[in-house]
């Protein structure tokens, strides 16, 4: 019983820390709903047990959400998918590369690409080789030019 009020508590937690977001998105013209403030919850949920990963409060999303509204290719229709996406690629990135980016550097990483060479498309960002991230973090990889073609 003790353990499912910790877990009720986290998620309020996340979702508050979510909530708190709207703020800035709505500047963008984007909002996030109770509905895919929840989704968007449970799928981080979802992919934390998938990488086998562990967070406490509002996890990565914050960041993403502060990062990515910005974005020129996010609109109020595509938003809470894009999220979702993006948090799914930042778990998948982050393991693959064995932690070897602080989550600042890989959002930044991510956030490059995605306005760049993947112009806003999650499924080109996430076609991106973990070969390509280790090649990035060997030779300390300036990601102000992930969006020319010599990346690739």
């Amino acid at each position: 019983m003790k353990e499912l009020s910790i877990r009720q508590m986290q998620i309020s937690a996340a979702k508050d820390e979510i909530r708190c977001c709207n703020e800035l998105n709505q500047i963008y013209g984007l909002t996030l709903t109770e509905a895919d403030i929840t989704e968007l919850v449970e799928l981080r949920g979802q992919a934390l047990k998938s990488t086998g990963r562990v967070e406490f409060g509002g996890g990565i999303l914050p960041k993403l959400i502060r990062t990515f509204c910005k974005s020129p290719y996010v609109d109020p229709y595509n938003y809470a998918s894009t999220l979702g996406d993006l948090q799914d690629a930042f778990y998948y990135f982050k393991n693959e590369s064995e932690d070897r980016f602080s989550d600042d550097d890989l959002i930044e990483f991510m956030e490059k690409v995605f306005n760049g060479q993947a112009h806003g498309s999650t499924e080109e960002l996430t076609t991106i080789s973990l070969e390509e991230l280790c090649r990035w973090a060997r030779n300390d990889f300036d990601n102000r030019y992930a969006d020319e073609e010599e990346f690739w």
